[in-house]
């Protein structure tokens, strides 16, 4: 089958990394990168044998499918030029800002008959098909994702920059709505919260407890799911899996076996694929307006709930209903 024409807009730190992986994939040909600085697209594609542009617009008619890897603020403007153009979208996280724009992305792409998967890049971690055969129905299920502060990312809170990937996680595994959503958070070094725990309850009544923090010295990326009898334990970084499990009146725990992958590549070869054959993709951009809709309303609880109230950039909450049924 032939390979797809590909471009990536927004080569900084994570829209390089799409681009190396691009020229390695064997279904894909990098026929160009975009970016607003020419010095930062050209020393890209020098690397990986592409065209660099500035333009989005002389680009998007040299590739069928893109990677969007831009400030969240300019996702809706840049994904809805790309799907307007008949192209193919992957979208980093989180979809957009607004659940208004990521309706009018996915009506848009919708009516065009155009695949949009967005990068909740953790649905691709190995871990998780190691643990599948044992995971069977959460009843309590406990995230932390901590690290050092940077720069990258701070242009939105630290729900939508970090928490929002192990949101889209429980919505995942859980399978049922969030009945409940109960949040606190902090603004430390940006404008906006930069540690947040958030608790959800479930229709069936499991619950996942969430701390996201960019202010804390270690790095940290697991998650803790409880079930019937069983406590598996799961390390983002380490792509490992442990399982603890009642036996003969004992606890006995095993590491799983794990065949590891780069998450980033498995997810972009996804992509990939669900453009090839006009499969429904991993990622489904309802799933991510769903996960941003958790999110919006967690940092809205935030806002509402802090005696130190954070600053949003204006229009990061437009389109969230003003209710606080969830």
């Amino acid at each position: 089958m032939s390979r797809v024409h590909v471009g990536v807009i927004g080569v900084g730190h994570l829209g390089a990394i799409h681009a190396r992986i691009y020229a390695q994939l064997s279904g894909a040909r990098l026929a160009g990168v975009c970016d607003v600085l020419p010095e930062r697209a050209a020393a890209v594609a020098h690397a990986h044998g592409a065209t660099a542009y500035t333009q989005l617009s002389k680009l998007l008619p040299q590739v069928q499918a893109v990677s969007i890897a831009v400030p969240t603020a300019a996702h809706f403007t840049v994904a809805k030029q790309c799907l307007a153009a008949g192209v193919h979208v992957l979208l980093e996280k989180p979809i957009t800002r607004t659940l208004a724009q990521a309706d009018a992305l996915l009506a848009l792409a919708r009516r065009r008959h155009l695949t949009v998967q967005v990068g909740h890049v953790e649905r691709f971690n190995s871990a998780f098909q190691g643990i599948a055969k044992v995971l069977k129905e959460p009843r309590f299920i406990e995230c932390h994702r901590l690290g050092p502060y940077t720069q990258r990312g701070t242009d939105v809170g630290v729900v939508l920059d970090l928490m929002i990937h192990d949101i889209d996680i429980v919505l995942w595994l859980v399978g049922q709505p969030v009945r409940r959503i109960d949040a606190v958070g902090v603004s430390i070094l940006s404008a906006s919260e930069d540690i947040a725990n958030a608790r959800l309850t479930f229709a069936n009544g499991a619950v996942a407890n969430l701390t996201a923090s960019r202010v804390t010295p270690e790095t940290l990326r697991k998650i803790r799911l409880f079930q019937s009898d069983t406590y598996i334990s799961v390390d983002y970084a380490a792509q490992a899996a442990k399982v603890f499990q009642k036996h003969h009146g004992a606890i006995a725990h095993r590491e799983l076996p794990i065949q590891r992958e780069e998450p980033l590549k498995a997810e972009l070869a996804s992509f990939l694929e669900a453009v090839r054959r006009g499969h429904r993709p991993v990622v489904t951009g309802e799933d991510a307006r769903e996960a941003l809709r958790v999110a919006l309303t967690i940092t809205r609880k935030i806002l509402k709930g802090s005696d130190r109230r954070c600053q949003a950039p204006t229009g990061l909450y437009r389109g969230l209903a003003p209710s606080e049924e969830v």
